[in-house]
């Protein structure tokens, strides 16, 4: 972090940067299209936490120590009492990750990158009216979720979906959640706070709570022969279009791209449901022609929430588990960032510009 008003507006970081004019993402130096198909979860961690923390991980390692944490963290199950499961599964889940210790060290850091995948498979089961299923160290990441969520061995191919979804929200760049876990780490407080105002900021309808929506735009649309009338008449309301346009990305957003290509093998394989998909399409066709006519100067395209919205429906994660499956992703950026705060940074002080009434002169 640099000196001076460079503070408010500008924080160096070699995690990774949004190219938003070019519609490229970049994470640890290397390209988004290379890294999905292929990378894992725990490799992309790996990459995100090297030279952050006090011993070096690879991505055989860190398959290991998360399998050792998510064991570990599963004997908190039994404090997810009635008021807990009354909340929103990402409340829920947060109130669970404030009860882990605040460090900076590793293990810290492993059992915050372990905790999501264990606790929010837990409370959807536990609000279903289902018994929590326990974690085996044996999987990776994603394969477990999975299994915890679901009871059963996932596929591969729902496997490496899940993985490219994690690897493809992994870090993006200076947004409000990994902004907010900065701020907190620019105090030298542990990870834990960091992960927490990362997680108050990303529930926001305006960061991770969108993807929902997309679904219940698909669902009111109903069939491909209604998708025209039906964004026009949305658009005439003033109505956003869910799924489309993006703050920085002035074309299309990369990540989408890659959680498209990510849903066609489950398509291949019958997994995931046609009609779905072919309505999906239909709506994608129609909104960027629409948008194309109505905003001609406006670059408006699909944006990550389209595609996350598909790909986790057909995993089985229920609308309201969203935000919940984008922390368990986002998770080892914000603990990156905050490292890297903590480690190179000083305080994050913004100054303010006063507007309010002046007191008399005398």
């Amino acid at each position: 972090m640099k000196n001076g008003l460079e503070d408010v507006i500008a924080a160096e970081t070699q995690l990774s940067d949004v190219d938003g004019e070019r519609g490229r993402l970049v994470i640890r130096g290397v390209s988004l299209d290379d890294l999905v198909p292929g990378e894992t979860y725990e490799g992309v961690a790996a990459s995100l936490l090297d030279g952050l923390m006090e011993r070096p991980v690879t991505a055989t390692t860190l398959r290991s120590l998360l399998g050792a944490a998510r064991v570990d963290l599963y004997s908190h199950i039994t404090r997810l009492d009635e008021g807990l499961l009354a909340l929103p599964p990402v409340d829920a889940m947060r109130a669970m990750i404030a009860r882990l210790g605040d460090g900076q060290d590793l293990d810290t850091a492993l059992h915050l990158m372990a905790a999501p995948a264990v606790f929010l498979p837990a409370i959807l089961r536990l609000q279903a009216g289902q018994r929590p299923v326990t974690p085996d160290e044996s999987l990776s990441q994603s394969a477990d979720i999975l299994r915890m969520l679901t009871d059963r061995m996932p596929s591969a191919e729902q496997t490496a979906a899940l993985d490219a979804y994690l690897v493809t929200i992994s870090d993006h760049g200076l947004n409000a959640s990994t902004f907010a876990s900065r701020v907190v780490a620019s105090t030298q407080a542990g990870l834990t706070s960091s992960v927490l105002a990362a997680i108050g900021a990303l529930k926001g309808p305006l960061h991770g709570g969108a993807p929902g929506p997309v679904l219940d735009m698909l669902d009111a649309i109903g069939t491909e022969a209604n998708a025209h009338a039906w964004l026009t008449d949305a658009l005439d309301r003033g109505e956003r279009l869910m799924g489309f346009g993006h703050r920085i990305y002035r074309v299309r957003d990369p990540r989408a791209d890659a959680l498209k290509n990510a849903l066609s093998p489950l398509v291949r394989s019958g997994q995931v449901d046609r009609e779905r998909m072919a309505l999906a399409a239909s709506v994608e066709r129609a909104a960027l022609a629409i948008l194309k006519e109505r905003k001609p100067d406006r670059p408006l395209d699909v944006n990550v929430e389209f595609y996350t919205a598909l790909l986790l429906e057909a995993l089985g994660f229920e609308r309201q588990a969203f935000t919940g499956v984008f922390a368990i992703g986002r998770t080892v950026g914000w603990i990156a960032h905050a490292r890297e705060q903590a480690l190179n940074g000083r305080l994050i002080r913004p100054r303010s510009i006063y507007t309010g009434p002046l007191p008399k002169v005398a």
